[in-house]
């Protein structure tokens, strides 16, 4: 990274195949010899002229992350492209277990970034506002004020994300995609990336006193990882609240002084981490008015991620159907090609004549608990209506 741009830059991702041997270096001139030649046209594997991307390339697709519903085609020349070229980690999640007097606790799992369980994840989730443009810069200014030596006594960060909402909205899926992406786009800079899932609910011990202990200890083992300077770590603290509750409402459990011994110790560890360059913290909640307020004082961006409005809605189902079209679930009857289309864009175009809310309304729905629910339901027997109509479905 070079510094804030103020250029338009194209990010363009190159999955490598495993069996490649070229370095970075030798394929950059024909990954621009692509784009000189094809434009912002992604590539799948598909026959073309530059052989050597297709015995050593899987993918390059083209991302404007000012844009996430897309880019228009542009001329060489006109932005600058920058590649990110890695291979993706088939091992699948590895579990971490920590030591509790006489058992063993599950206390988190681990992926090797980028991973192929997460591959294609970030471009699925869709989202009203710029909630993933906003975290993606968030993260890359970080690590700038981490190459350019900012003095963190004067701008404080802490490298905290904390998103907060209703169970379902995609929080937790957010947080990992968000985590394979970086460690794609910073694959130049680090050579290994991890992901550390933390089970927020096994660092409660059953013994008395001993779960601040579980957390130092899980803590412990992901200082020993961000030490290398060369791998780039995530930690995903799921459900945070289970750790991070409000010590003054600990007064009314059984045993409040382990509680507020497991939120001083997350805490303390937090603060003695953030000096390393190469770790970000990512956590979520669904009840964020019970998280204790020193733990939300040290995040760095604190966003709602909330139900999805009725344009997201169609458009999650827009994706839905072009992924039948795509795997050929759904056939067209040969009569209809345009029908496809057209009922497709029509999702999106006809949010405003949707009344059925309203009439439910007047037989007593509650349109905060069932307005989702019904448009979904709603829509889902429009789209089947759709398909026995205009054509099949294979099973």
């Amino acid at each position: 990274m070079k510094g804030i741009q103020s250029q338009k830059v194209i990010n363009v991702e190159v999955l490598k195949k495993q069996t490649s041997r070229l370095t970075r270096e030798q394929l950059n001139p024909y990954l621009k010899e692509y784009v000189e030649k094809y434009g912002t046209k992604d590539y799948h594997g598909e026959a073309n002229e530059i052989n050597i991307l297709c015995s050593n390339v899987e993918s390059i697709t083209f991302h404007d992350d000012t844009n996430m519903e897309g880019i228009m085609p542009v001329c060489y020349g006109t932005v600058e492209h920058q590649y990110h070229i890695f291979t993706i980690e088939d091992s699948g999640p590895e579990l971490q277990e920590l030591d509790d007097k006489e058992d063993e606790v599950p206390a988190a799992t681990h992926w090797q970034l980028p991973s192929s369980e997460f591959h294609g994840l970030w471009e699925t989730l869709i989202y009203d506002n710029n909630v993933k443009m906003q975290l993606l810069n968030f993260v890359q200014t970080t690590m700038l004020f981490s190459d350019r030596g900012v003095n963190s006594n004067i701008i404080s960060w802490n490298r905290v994300v904390l998103l907060h909402g209703p169970p379902g909205t995609g929080k937790t899926s957010l947080c990992r995609a968000l985590a394979h992406k970086m460690a794609i786009r910073l694959s130049h800079r680090y050579s290994n990336s991890q992901l550390v899932e933390i089970n927020s609910h096994s660092l409660f011990s059953k013994w008395f006193s001993e779960s601040g202990k579980l957390v130092m200890k899980m803590f412990a083992k992901i200082q020993e990882l961000i030490e290398d300077p060369d791998c780039l770590v995530t930690v995903l603290i799921d459900e945070v609240e289970s750790l991070a509750r409000a010590r003054q409402s600990a007064s009314s459990n059984n045993e409040p002084s382990d509680s507020v011994r497991v939120v001083n110790a997350l805490l303390t560890q937090i603060d003695q981490i953030k000096r390393f360059p190469n770790v970000l913290i990512l956590s979520t909640s669904n009840i964020s008015g019970t998280i204790d307020l020193a733990f939300v004082d040290r995040a760095d961006i604190k966003q709602f991620i909330g139900l999805p409005t009725p344009r997201a809605i169609y458009a999650i189902y827009y994706s839905c159907l072009q992924e039948l079209f795509r795997v050929s679930v759904y056939e067209s009857n040969g009569n209809n090609i345009y029908w496809e289309t057209f009922f497709l864009d029509g999702i999106l175009k006809s949010i405003d004549y949707l009344q059925t809310i309203q009439d439910l309304e007047a037989i007593g729905f509650n349109p905060e608990t069932d307005t989702h629910t019904m448009k979904l339901w709603n829509l889902s027997k429009l789209i089947f209506i759709f398909l026995n109509v205009h054509g099949n479905l294979k099973m």
